[in-house]
Formats: C-alpha cells, structure tokens, sequence
C-alpha cells in the first residue's frame, strides 16, 4: 500500500495535497480518489500508520494508545489558568492516521437539528447536511430509517458485547429522575436517555476514518500515496498568493524542511488545535500574532485560532456491585490475560465500556435555583428551543481515571459535559518552526457569569441523583467526588443495602446542599474539569467581518487554492460527540471540492 515514511524521490508534486490524515482527511482524499483516480494525492500525517493495529482494531483496548510510553495520541498543554485552580491543562488529540476517530470511545452521536441550523450558514443547514449524514454510515438500529443511512463504510451497530444489566439500571433511574427512554437519540430532536449505537461493526472492530475510508482506497488507487511520521510546517504560496504546496518535517530528521508541490489545490486538514498553527506559519492569520512570531504576513485573518471551544467535561466514579466480567476494570486494570483474549477472539473486544447516555436539560425549578444570570440565559438560548439540552450525562461500565488511586475491583463512572459551553479559548504560534512551543489557552469555565460552572454543579448534583437510585451502585469513590465537612447534608451514605437485600429506588430522598456545600463542589469543579476531546472553532466558517477564516466552499479568506477541512471550521457547537460531525464535514467537503473540479461522482 502507498504508506510511506519517506516520500519516492520521484513524487516532488501532485494535483492534490492533503494536510493531516485525521478524520475529515482521510474521508477527503479517498472520495477524491474515487471521483478521479488519475488524480495524484498525497496525504501527510504526523502520526503513525494505523493499520491494524490491536488498540485501535479492538475497541475495549482504546485506553492503550494514550499510554505515555507508547501513544498514538499528542499531548497539547495549555498555560496556567487561574479559573482552573491555575492548572495546566492536557488535551489529547489523535496523532496517527484516523486521527480521533482511530483513538476516541466510539460513541454514535449526533448533533441536534438546531445546531447546524445556528451556523447560520448556506449550504450548511440540517436539510442540506443530513445526505452526507447518511452517507458515511450504515445503521443498524431503531428509529425512522430516512434519517439514517444504510450503505456507507462507516458501521454503526450495538456491537457484539453489552452491559445489560448496567445499562437496564442506569435508564431506570434516569426515569425516576424525570428523563424518558428514547428509542433514537440520535434523531436531530429528541432529548432524553437511549441504548446507543457505536462506530463498532457488529463483529466487534473499530470504524475509524482510515480503516474504512483511506486503507481501501490505497489498495484501489495507485496515485493516492500517505506519508506518516511528518509534520507539516507550512503552506507554501506563489506570488499571487495562491497556495502552491507545503513544507513538511520528516520525524525521522528534525533538521530537515522538504517542500512538495500542489498543482491543483491544498486542503489543510490538522484539526482544531493543528489548523491553526500551519496557518500562521503560513503567513496567515493575525498581523500581531504573526509579526511577534517572527512570521511575514500574507493574508491578515485574525479569527485565525481564536474561539477555541470544547465540552468541558466532568468524571465521578463509582464502585459496582457488576460482576467483573460486566466491566472493563479486569482489563483496564491489567488483571485479565488480552493476550488470551485476542487469541480466542473474544466477545468483549469489541465493546468500549459505554452503552447508554443521555441529553438533558433542568427543570424550570432548577433554572430558578441557579440565579438570575443563568436564567436570562436560558430564555435568551434554551427556553424556546425544547430540543437543544445543556449537557449530556455518560454511564461508563468501568473506572475511567487514574486506577492507581484505588484498590482492585469493579466500578462504574458518569462523564457530564456540557453540550454548548460560553467559555472560549485560543491557539497561537510563538515562533515560526514546528517544534517552537503554542500559546494555547483552553478557557474552559471562564465565561464571565460562570454559566459553564453553573451548568456542571447543577449536573453534578443531578447524577448523584440518578446513581443512588441505581441498583448496581455501592459508594462514592471519594478521590473522584467533592469532600464535603463532616455532618454536611450532602455527604454521600450508602442506601442499597447489602447485596442480597431488597432495594426501592423510589425510597431515595434528594439529598440537600448548605452554601458551603456548593462551594465545594464549586473547587472540585475547577480543580478537574478537563477535555472532552471535542475540540472545534478556531478556524470558523463565518463572514470575515466577523471572525471568520472560510466561507461556505471552505475557502480561505485572502488567498487562493487553499481550503480547510476538519472541525476547525464549525462556528457553534454541536450537541455530539464529534466524529459524526467531522466525518459529515469530510464528505461535505469532498462533495465541494468534486464540483469544483468539474469531476463526476
């Protein structure tokens, strides 16, 4: 196959080059490929071929491409921020072909229809966007089957392992909570909990972007070629400033800068956190930014890394009454033989811990409850939408954090991130190489009215809730929960009992919160918040007036031949776990780039 850690001397140019093979990537140059296959592409990745490879194959072994040692992921670290108990944030993003999609969780969800509809953009409502929705998929589930597709590479499926017992529980008790069952989560509008669907064939493997899109194409075309282990530096511009390649860096010798040449067009595809930086290397972006960089300017653009956005996410863990084999704890945590799993090809390889979750919103009470400020937020945002929800309440059938913390056993965890956070962030370039170091800046939580804080207290609040209605539950894991003062209202006591006595779910009272209860809650908050891995905005499909670096054909504004495509270009949030919308975003700009050379589909 033409995966390449060094490029053919013969091949210095091609018509089409595509910067980063993440997700959207790979989805890009092998629809092009298919379009025309005389058409020279090259894709350059950072990362590392993925083919085949056991921890992104196997689902349940996700966990293994973020090991330090070993990753397939790249560490960004963020400056010290005061509102995050002047942490500095991690944030993990794909770095190996497939990008995310190769390393992520694999949960199918969706955006809401009032997402797309909010980019306010032509050719981008939830109407126009929902074929390439349907492209890329093919469903296997429930619900109404024109909103699905059902011949596209990507599988979406129950899997071939589930937590029945777990994921019955978890509804339950989100019912008594107030939240219904929903039989399609994932139908534009519906708000609730619901058994999910994952990018997981029915046979238990991964459906990552480079798997099931760029890996077939290569076997297929013989002038579709990727390049792994490379950083792009820059792109490179005539004197029309039309792009005309890229300078990229072999991993192999830092020392050297190659050039490739694109007679056609260059599509920079290096995600939300990737984007950015290749742009103002390139000369685009802020004239400040760039001038202190060190960088000449070619085309000031200053919504060039701005607006970073991610959902902030929450995780409380919980010990389990699930035997182990319910859990991925026996794997996750090193007791089970993988070796002898892999070699029996078991069931369980296939799952990844996570088969229910949920999109809610508070009750009207609740909204009172968090003060004015958030009030005339929710009747400016929320109030007349009923479909758009404030966060979405996870049920991991596992421990997902740090296991040397706790002693051997099984637990449960409930990830909360809020759906459409006010906070922003930025990314910028502090000098014009690859390896200086990024000015990046996550902003979560720091929106003036603390409406993000709010909107993680009130959820944090409302999952104890749900879990002490929960069967399978047996106590708080303390490190991974607010300490409250001895004989506060809010401390946490076990009332399911002993594990063969009877448990009434509707015997639970809500328990009640003092001032200094909040504020507890308050400081956990702030000292754990963390990434969603959901990244997305700064490089944002806009009017250029207002921030905005491409328009509706992902063209860069000031220059020529140059066009963007990832998550980068998304101007709001979208209520999803964001693969669906970045594999959306690669058909959509394939479908673009197709019309406007004029090729046939």
């Amino acid at each position: 196959m033409g995966v390449h850690t060094k490029l053919p001397d013969s091949l210095h140019e091609v018509d089409i080059i595509v910067a980063g093979g993440g997700t959207a990537g790979c989805v890009v140059a092998s629809r092009l490929a298919d379009a025309d296959p005389g058409l020279t592409i090259l894709v350059i990745e950072s990362g590392r071929d993925n083919f085949n490879v056991p921890t992104v194959v196997h689902p349940v072994l996700w966990r293994g491409n973020y090991v330090p040692s070993d990753p397939r992921v790249f560490f960004h670290k963020a400056v010290k921020e005061h509102q995050l108990a002047d942490r500095e944030s991690i944030v993990q993003v794909g770095n190996t072909l497939g990008g995310g999609s190769s390393v992520n969780l694999m949960m199918y969800t969706r955006a809401q229809r009032c997402d797309y509809d909010s980019w306010n953009t032509k050719g981008w409502t939830t109407d126009e966007v929902l074929p390439f929705l349907k492209k890329f998929e093919t469903y296997d589930g429930s619900g109404n089957e024109e909103l699905h597709g059902s011949s596209g590479p990507i599988r979406v499926s129950r899997g071939p392992f589930r937590s029945t017992e777990a994921e019955q529980d978890f509804i339950s008790a989100m019912k008594v909570a107030g939240y219904p069952e929903v039989e399609d989560l994932q139908d534009l509008t519906s708000l609730g909990v619901s058994r999910i669907r994952k990018y997981v064939s029915p046979q238990g493997q991964r459906q990552d972007a480079a798997h099931r899109y760029l890996h077939p194409g290569l076997e297929k075309h013989p002038n579709l070629h990727v390049l792994v282990e490379s950083k792009v530096v820059r792109v490179t511009f005539d004197n029309d400033r039309r792009a005309s390649g890229v300078e990229y860096q072999p991993q192999s010798d830092k020392s050297l800068q190659r050039t490739v040449n694109a007679r056609k067009l260059v599509v920079v595809s290096c995600g939300t956190l990737g984007s950015p930086p290749v742009l103002e290397r390139s000369g685009v972006g802020n004239a400040e930014v760039l001038k202190s960089a060190g960088v000449p300017l070619v085309a000031e653009l200053p919504g060039v890394g701005h607006d970073y956005q991610d959902h902030n996410i929450s995780i409380y863990v919980w010990s389990s009454r699930l035997p182990p084999e319910e859990t991925t704890d026996g794997i996750h945590g090193g007791y089970v033989d993988i070796p002898a799993l892999l070699s029996s090809k078991d069931k369980i390889l296939g799952w990844n811990g996570i088969d229910v979750s949920s999109k809610v919103r508070p009750t009207d009470a609740e909204v009172e409850a968090l003060g004015p400020s958030y009030q005339e937020a929710w009747k400016r945002d929320f109030e007349k939408t009923p479909s758009k929800p404030v966060a979405s309440m996870i049920f991991i059938a596992g421990l997902l954090g740090d296991r040397s913390r706790v002693p051997p056993g099984q637990y449960f965890s409930v990830g909360i991130y809020t759906t459409y956070p006010y906070s922003r962030g930025s990314i910028h370039i502090t000098g014009s190489q690859v390896d200086d170091p990024l000015d990046f800046k996550t902003g979560f939580l720091s929106d003036e009215q603390d409406l993000d804080l709010k909107t993680q207290m009130w959820a944090y609040k409302k999952q104890r809730e749900v879990v002490r209605r929960m069967a399978i539950h047996r106590g708080e894991v303390s490190y991974r929960h607010p300490v409250f003062a001895p004989g506060s209202t809010a401390s946490y006591v076990d009332e399911t009992g002993d594990a063969d006595s009877a448990f009434t779910p509707s015997a639970v009272t809500d328990l009640k919160y003092a001032p200094e209860d909040d504020a507890a809650i308050e400081q956990w908050i702030r000292q754990n918040m963390t990434t969603c891995w959901h990244g997305l905005g700064t490089c944002k499909m806009a009017p250029r007036e207002q921030m905005g670096v491409v328009d509706e054909n992902l063209d860069v504004y000031g220059v020529h031949g140059l066009k963007i495509a990832d998550l980068s270009i998304a101007p709001e949030n979208v209520c999803c776990n964001t693969m669906n919308t970045a594999l959306m975003i690669g058909e959509k700009a394939a479908d673009i780039i197709i019309r406007q050379l004029g090729l046939s589909h």
